[in-house]
């Protein structure tokens, strides 16, 4: 094997410093590829900035930039908070997750009461959970006291309140949870 002068040595290239252009290019891709709040494009656009450095002669306007793109739609927190908070309750997480990563994307506490699920969704989403995985009644056998609880615990981790683990936990059949959830429905 023959062995090149140079192999390993390479420096690599330091990234060019932004200036207002590449600053918009940046933010206007990464709302085209993700769905975001303003804070997260807020938080990006500040870290490339402390990466790369700035070339501009006046001090980055991300603030700005940020707002011109809700102004215009690119970025809209009440949208964002709706497809989020419906993604997780279909993959069977509770109000109090879907609050905590909410509020971790910067969204208000006002937007926030908007999109919180009603009490029939909320049962849905525990539902789902269970369903998936395999508690309470969709297990392969009834669960002993310490299986019970450790499925308890994994609900009220995933942000589900007990008065809705503890009957779907204790549910003496699928169908028995099923029609748990059919009543909030109903109401």
């Amino acid at each position: 094997m023959v062995k090149h002068e140079h192999s390993g040595t390479r420096k690599r290239r330091l990234p060019k410093p932004l200036d207002e252009r590449r600053l918009e290019e940046l933010a206007l891709a990464y709302v085209a590829r993700f769905a975001t709040s303003a804070a997260k494009l807020e938080a990006y656009l500040a870290r490339k900035l402390r990466e790369r450095g700035w070339a501009g002669e006046d001090a980055a306007d991300i603030g700005g930039l940020v707002a011109r793109y809700a102004e215009r739609g690119y970025v809209d927190d009440a949208v964002y908070a709706r497809m989020r908070a419906g993604g997780l309750l279909r993959r069977g997480y509770g109000p109090r997750r879907i609050s905590q990563t909410l509020g971790a994307a910067g969204i208000s506490d006002a937007v926030q009461e908007e999109v919180l699920p009603s009490e029939a969704e909320q049962r849905r989403a525990a539902l789902a959970m269970a369903r998936k995985r395999r508690f309470g009644p969709f297990g392969l056998e009834a669960p002993d006291m310490a299986k019970r609880e450790k499925q308890i615990a994994a609900m009220l981790r995933a942000g589900h309140e007990l008065t809705n683990v503890l009957p779907l936990i204790g549910a003496d059949s699928a169908d028995a949870a099923e029609n748990w959830v059919l009543e909030a429905e109903e109401e």
